[in-house]
Formats: C-alpha cells, structure tokens, sequence
C-alpha cells in the first residue's frame, strides 16, 4: 500500500469520525438519547461498523459529543462555588446549567443519569457533582438554601427544564430563564419577591 493511499485512508476516516459526531451531536440535543446507533449512522451517511470503528459503544459515542458541554458545566459549577456568597453562587450555577440544557435535551440525561459512560466523563461529572453538593452546604449554612433542599431537587429541575418546547432556541432559553427564576424562588429558605422574568409563549402542552 503506497503511503498517499494510506494518508487517503487516514483522511477519510477522520472525516467520518468528525461526520458521525456531528451528526450525533444534533440527533441528541434535538430528539434526546434514545436516538439508536442505526440511525446516526444512517444521518452520517455511513455503515453502523463503521461508527462502532470509531466508537466501540453507544455510551463511547456519547461522552465525546458531550465532553464539551461537561467541561462547561464544570467551569460554572467552579464559579459558582467560587463566589462571595453561596446562595449568590448556586443562583448562577442553576441558572447557567438550565440554559446550557434548554438548548441540548441530549446532555441532560447525560448529566444526570448513571448511564455506563467511560471513567474520564463518569469521574468529571462526579467531580461537578461533589463540587455542587459542597455549594449546596454553604448555602444551607448561610440560611439562604431550605434545609430540606436535596441534590436531586436540581436534577429534577433540570429533566424539567428540558422539556421546554419553544419554536426557537432564543424563545427556549427565554422560558428556560423565567423556569430557573421560579425554581429559586421554591428553593430560598425565606423567599424574596422579586420581579421574574418575562414570560414566553409557548406551544400548548400534548396529551
């Protein structure tokens, strides 16, 4: 095999490796993670063998679509951990996550669920996870966090969030910030009124 065949054949597979992702990368964050591995290899126009080639395991497949949005959630958990006062903190860090999962339903069942991932995206998100729980205590210290308040209360707001139906990804994050304002609100210890966000529009819920 000559070495311009080889450098051809190293190229296409690149091309595909990159296709296949960004095929994935769209199904999920639009249709979620139940979209099978036939179909993404269907979108990228290439042999299912093919993406197990590059990604022996759905879940393999999955931490690389997602390894940017953890490490972007990661980075906010930090800030907010970071700052002044906690309850100041958590309110960015629920805010931020709501919006980055408004716009990618795939990630947050990534993020939340116990799939059988590879250890790096596991141990990052554990880390994200213990980093949060810690900024949860703080806050529930100052007084500002309800004592019943659990971690799972966020994952929960979180699967809820993204359910958000909206006709745009603009009108989306809109509602999802209003969502955030309303959860807050049920989880400060001694509740402030102030003015939410403004309210959106949206598509009557399907029975």
């Amino acid at each position: 095999m000559t070495t311009e065949v080889r450098a051809r054949q190293r190229s296409d597979a690149r091309d595909n490796r990159e296709r296949i992702l960004a095929v994935a990368r769209a199904a999920f964050a639009m249709d979620g993670l139940g979209v099978p591995i036939r179909e993404i290899a269907r979108r990228a126009e290439v042999g299912a063998a093919t993406v197990y080639r590059h990604f022996t395991t759905k879940e393999a497949l999955l931490a690389e679509v997602f390894a940017d949005q953890m490490a972007s959630c990661a980075e906010i958990v930090r800030r907010g951990l970071a700052a002044d006062d906690p309850w100041r903190g958590l309110c960015l860090v629920v805010e931020q996550l709501m919006a980055v999962h408004a716009l990618d339903r795939g990630f947050a069942r990534a993020f939340t669920s116990r799939m059988s991932e590879p250890a790096e995206f596991a141990a990052e998100r554990d880390r994200t996870l213990a980093s949060l729980l810690e900024l949860v205590r703080q806050a529930k210290d100052a007084g500002s966090l309800r004592e019943d308040f659990v971690l799972e209360d966020i994952n929960l707001a979180l699967l809820a969030n993204e359910g958000i139906r909206a006709d745009t990804p603009e009108m989306r994050l809109a509602a999802s910030r209003r969502f955030a304002a309303l959860m807050l609100r049920s989880f400060q210890a001694h509740p402030v009124w102030t003015p939410l966000p403004p309210a959106v529009r949206l598509p009557p819920a399907q029975g």
